[in-house]
């Protein structure tokens, strides 16, 4: 049994010191570039309007979260699977083509605005704290509705059923059932999403800008593009790192719930009172469901007649995007593998193979990709290097998403087929083909697709590293929306999201045909 795990062990440990060379190598270039840690005035309010817009974009998504899965959890009606679907859906969508739609909608001449010029009301500005904030929302909101749904399916069935014999009240049955669970949720939730608002670079690269609404991210990007500034850029990005660093910590400290109890797995049948509380579940579900599907159905709109007129290079950069995801995602289920397999066999170090798994949570890919473009400018060109540090921060980046999906399934293969294997005499290749790929088809498959898709859609690191070749399909959007042909920027901003969700689509697929 020795002799079979050592090999493994080995190989999660050089991927773990590889990990761990990645990011913390890339910090501490970062700290021997910056001669002195000194701060501007930019700079503190660059760092302030960071946490203030992750801070409201947390609270603000948590808030609405509530009653919105109190709503989903509680009615049933035509067309819920699909609504439940489409909270998904923001995860996996690039977040060049939400911004493209959210111009679309909020934007100067969006349909907002208007409605508000036909009612001789004054104009909406999306740019500023309050655009940054509502299109993370847009982002975020889906998720944690998700989180306290899947909260409201984990109280179990027969609390409902002793509530509704009592003859509970809608008040006492949410303080007695509903509040404890959203109170053991609730801090978690806001320490993730304010963990993903603190890198949300495109948001503040489009809807941000100056003194006063310029994420730490957004000044790195001008440091290193604009003003090549790399010891202000290399402050910044420690700073950053810093940052997210101390987020991740939070985030480990807050625990999910473990629920109300065990029940028999009956099924959810939360009760669902009458009267005005239909009546506002549906206005709040009939406007969450406006505000999520409304963007997207503005890039369709808009993005169908310009199909036929995108120029050559959208295609080109369609094609490199393709190339970048596919690498990205194998990289990433490769690394995954090894070290949840790892980590799953009990090897001696599996606490710090585990460690280094999710250590690339703590740094944003543009921070990554500031490290290594301060690392690789002393001996090469950024520019020729430009794709495969692209996938090689888009594989840690993905990694630890990665990871979470497969150790639990890593974990029960181990336990249940490893006496097995061991009576057979199955090993290397042979238990690989016959017993560990089959049984991890479905969270490979599912993994792999996420990972795509967010490599497919990431602006970070190539937005640092490209010139005027290499350019990618999510950077095409951003420079067509930048030059105001907006026509063309809808066009390929659908493109992109076409092949994002066909990705995840076909992987999600693969695996689950290849699962048993």
């Amino acid at each position: 049994m020795a002799s079979r795990i050592v090999p493994l062990s080995l190989t999660a440990l050089a991927l773990s010191a590889a990990m761990a060379a990645l990011v913390l190598g890339t910090a501490l270039m970062l700290a021997m570039q910056s001669n002195a840690f000194a701060l501007r005035q930019t700079d503190l309010l660059a760092l302030v309007f960071t946490v203030k817009q992750a801070a409201l974009s947390a609270l603000i998504s948590c808030a609405l979260a509530v009653p919105v899965a109190r709503a989903l959890a509680r009615r049933r009606f035509a067309g819920r699977g699909a609504m439940v679907a489409l909270m998904g859906a923001p995860f996996l969508l690039p977040v060049v083509v939400a911004v493209i739609g959210m111009l679309s909608v909020y934007g100067r001449n969006g349909v907002v605005n208007l409605g508000l010029a036909a009612l001789h009301l004054p104009a909406f500005s999306v740019f500023g704290l309050q655009g940054v904030v509502l299109t993370n929302v847009f982002f975020n909101l889906p998720l944690t509705t998700r989180i306290f749904l899947n909260g409201w399916a984990a109280i179990p069935s027969e609390r409902f059923r002793l509530a509704q014999t009592l003859g509970l009240p809608p008040n006492a049955f949410r303080r007695h059932l509903e509040n404890p669970m959203v109170a053991e949720l609730l801090p978690g939730a806001v320490v993730v999403v304010f963990l993903l608002c603190l890198t949300s670079f495109v948001v503040s690269l489009t809807f941000g800008g100056g003194p006063r609404a310029t994420t730490l991210e957004l000044a790195i990007y001008q440091a290193l593009r604009f003003d090549f500034d790399l010891g202000h850029a290399a402050v910044l990005a420690g700073l950053q790192f810093v940052l997210c660093a101390l987020a991740v910590t939070l985030a480990r400290q807050v625990t999910l719930p473990s629920g109300l109890g065990t029940g028999q797995d009956r099924g959810m049948s939360v009760p669902a009172p009458g009267g005005w509380r239909r009546v506002a579940d549906a206005g709040l579900l009939a406007g969450v469901a406006i505000f999520l599907s409304l963007p997207l159905l503005m890039v369709l709109c808009d993005g169908v007649p310009a199909m036929a007129r995108l120029p050559a290079p959208v295609w080109v950069a369609a094609a490199l995007s393709l190339g970048i995801a596919l690498s990205s995602a194998l990289a990433a289920c490769l690394a995954g593998l090894s070290l949840a397999l790892a980590v799953a066999s009990g090897a001696r170090a599996a606490r710090w193979i585990e460690l280094a798994a999710m250590v690339p949570m703590a740094a944003s890919g543009l921070v990554l990709g500031t490290g290594l473009f301060l690392v690789i400018r002393p001996i090469a060109s950024p520019e020729s290097l430009a794709v495969p540090v692209t996938i090689l921060v888009n594989a840690a980046m993905a990694l630890p998403f990665l990871f979470r999906l497969l150790l639990p399934e890593a974990r029960a293969l181990h336990q249940g087929y490893d006496p097995l294997c061991g009576t057979l005499g199955l090993r290397g290749w042979a238990r690989l083909r016959y017993v560990t790929l089959p049984r991890l088809a479905r969270p490979l498959g599912l993994g792999s697709g996420i990972a795509a898709a967010l490599s497919m859609g990431d602006l970070g690191v190539i937005a640092l590293f490209a010139g005027d070749h290499g350019v990618t399909l999510p950077l095409m959007v951003q420079r067509l929306a930048g030059a105001y042909r907006m026509d063309l920027a809808a066009a390929a901003a659908l493109l992109l999201v076409s092949m994002s969700f066909a990705l995840f689509y076909l992987c999600d697929r693969v695996g689950r045909h290849a699962a048993p």
